[in-house]
């Protein structure tokens, strides 16, 4: 199908653009911006006036929760969630039931993702088997399978020398590994930012030591083996200052941060409520607002959701008992936009780092609308009010503080590969 997107404010940041043009799709790809090709007389015309043609979101972190975990979630309501949110490509959890460390599981979750027909899904592989940190997965044969890194999520190693063994294993294959830098003997048991707020409120802690310690453990580690290492969910301001320090020196790392984790602090203990609780936690403000400037120095290149949807009861319950998590994938770019709207970011920053720069984090062909590339693209009405509820809201989730919040901007339309499969009705 032939399509051509006229009278948008086209703005790729991959390339420079942000203009009112035209737009043009054949065979699943841009074939051309601004002049028509020639045979694009009988193309389908698709008029964008008053809106913006962006390229397609990259998350890298979601939960698809199945296998396994369906109660939670399962991939077609999650991809149903992710394109209503303009995210057209997203890299799965490993920490599944079954865990991602066969190429029997991975496989599984791509064939169900391609039947959904919604976002592009590429799955991360365990390092090691059902993630409990003392055997190596077969990380090559997870690669074959379509995992775009290997991770050990957030459960801990068994010990240091088995996770150099990984490390240099990676690197010898040179595959690309993802840390959670956690510290479980300091962080085990806390649910909050080890603060004033959390003693107040009588909560068990998670200093911020938890990350930075084993942050600057996995940095050595990295520059010990020469391993391609990406860092998730930053959430400390020392953490800003050792990525820096550690991209200086020449080290092969990239980083992102939660979107909650730039616009909230531990302010929100005040208001009691298990929405609020993720991990790692809302830290200081301080800290919220050195990962802001964190983005604006390119330390940290991806902004994603943390998509972690959940039962109802799973925050029913006192905070502490509370399971941690969000579910915003839905929201995640006029969610984002609020950073825009407080002067955090301009538009152009935010926009590359929720596209080509995770896209670059992971080696993906995403996030940019470069001629030749796939047509994964959205149009977004920036001026639209609307209200994101739990009657329309296409997560299997319900755990979001946002639910009920009035927005401005959405996604009106997503194209993947040049097919429509959301639109606003």
């Amino acid at each position: 199908m032939k399509l051509r997107i006229q009278n948008g404010r086209l703005i790729d940041p991959s390339q420079g653009i942000d203009a009112v043009t035209e737009l043009f799709v054949d065979n699943q790809k841009i074939v051309a911006i601004g002049d028509a090709p020639e045979g694009f007389d009988d193309a389908e015309v698709v008029d964008a006036s008053g809106q913006w043609v962006l390229p397609g979101l990259v998350d890298l972190a979601v939960s698809l929760r199945e296998p396994g975990l369906t109660q939670k979630g399962n991939i077609a309501t999650e991809g149903r969630a992710a394109v209503a949110g303009g995210v057209t490509t997203l890299v799965c959890a490993p920490d599944t039931r079954p865990i991602v460390d066969t190429p029997a599981v991975a496989a599984l979750i791509q064939d169900k993702a391609d039947d959904a027909g919604m976002a592009n899904v590429f799955p991360l592989g365990a390092l090691t088997q059902g993630l409990e940190g003392a055997q190596l997965s077969n990380m090559v044969a997870l690669t074959d399978a379509g995992c775009v890194a290997l991770s050990n999520h957030r459960h801990p190693m068994a010990s240091t020398k088995v996770l150099v063994r990984a490390l240099e294993y990676a690197a010898t294959h040179d595959l690309l590994v993802v840390f959670h830098p956690d510290e479980t003997s300091l962080s085990e048991g806390g649910c909050a930012h080890e603060g004033l707020m959390s003693t107040m409120h009588g909560l068990p802690g998670i200093p911020e030591e938890a990350e930075t310690i084993a942050l600057m453990r996995d940095l050595l580690l990295v520059q010990k083996t020469g391993v391609r290492a990406h860092f998730a969910r930053l959430s400390c301001a020392k953490s800003v200052e050792m990525i820096a320090d550690a991209k200086a020196s020449g080290l092969d790392v990239t980083a992102d941060v939660a979107v909650h984790n730039l616009l909230l602090s531990d302010q929100m203990l005040n208001r009691f409520d298990g929405h609020y609780h993720v991990l790692p936690p809302l830290r200081s403000d301080e800290d919220r607002l050195t990962l802001i400037e964190g983005i604006k120095a390119g330390v940290i290149t991806a902004i994603c959701s943390d998509h972690q949807p959940h039962e109802k009861m799973a925050k029913i319950a006192p905070f502490a008992a509370t399971e941690p998590g969000m579910a915003n994938i839905e929201i995640l770019l006029p969610l984002a936009m609020q950073l825009t709207d407080e002067g955090d970011l301009d538009f152009l920053t935010l926009l590359t780092c929720l596209t080509s720069g995770p896209a670059a984090c992971f080696g993906l062909e995403a996030g940019s609308l470069s001629v030749g590339s796939f047509a994964d693209f959205i149009l977004f009405d920036s001026t639209a009010r609307w209200t994101w509820s739990s009657e329309n809201r296409k997560t299997k989730g319900h755990n979001s503080p946002y639910l009920g919040e009035e927005f401005v901007g959405r996604v009106m339309a997503t194209y993947i590969s040049g097919q429509r499969v959301y639109q606003v009705v």
